[in-house]
């Protein structure tokens, strides 16, 4: 096989995998930008603030680590900056937060991706939760208690 077939294969085969991505990717952002705007994202977060509470996330935290949870890093950093900047989260919570998202970020998107390809989408959802769980309930253990609820970022 000579380099130009290598290049061809190589080519299509990056449009089709970006093809199968943009399938399931845009559909998530656009559900994503219509819970936004109908709040419900906030209501689903009042729900999940007894689930996270176990992790050190309050309440106020739980909308962040559900965005950053379903949606990603990105969607998840979005929200937790304005939260940090209005004293919601204190220093330990976001660290919790971006411990869990670290491990389990993106759990639909990144799923659906995989499962895509050829990936047991249970053993990915199942295994990425509970590493995130176990290793951010350590955490919790572990760092010291931030009582403070003073403005983490810097940002203006």
């Amino acid at each position: 096989m000579d380099i130009v077939e290598v290049f061809k294969e190589a080519t299509s085969g990056s449009i089709y995998s970006v093809f199968q991505m943009a399938i399931i990717v845009i559909p998530i952002m656009i559900i994503m930008q219509i819970a936004e705007e109908l709040d419900i994202l906030a209501i689903v977060s009042k729900f999940l603030g007894p689930m996270v509470t176990p992790l050190g996330v309050s309440k106020e935290g739980a909308l962040p680590f559900l965005v950053g949870l379903f949606f990603g890093i990105t969607y998840g950093a979005g929200v937790i900056i304005p939260a940090s900047k209005d004293g919601k989260l204190t220093k330990k919570e976001i660290l919790l937060i971006t411990i869990f998202l670290s491990v389990c970020h993106a759990l639909v998107e990144d799923t659906m991706i995989f499962v895509v390809l050829g990936a047991n989408g249970i053993i990915l959802v199942l295994g990425r939760l509970a590493i995130g769980i176990v290793i951010t309930l350590f955490a919790n253990k572990i760092l010291p208690e931030d009582k403070s609820y003073t403005k983490v970022l810097p940002i203006d």
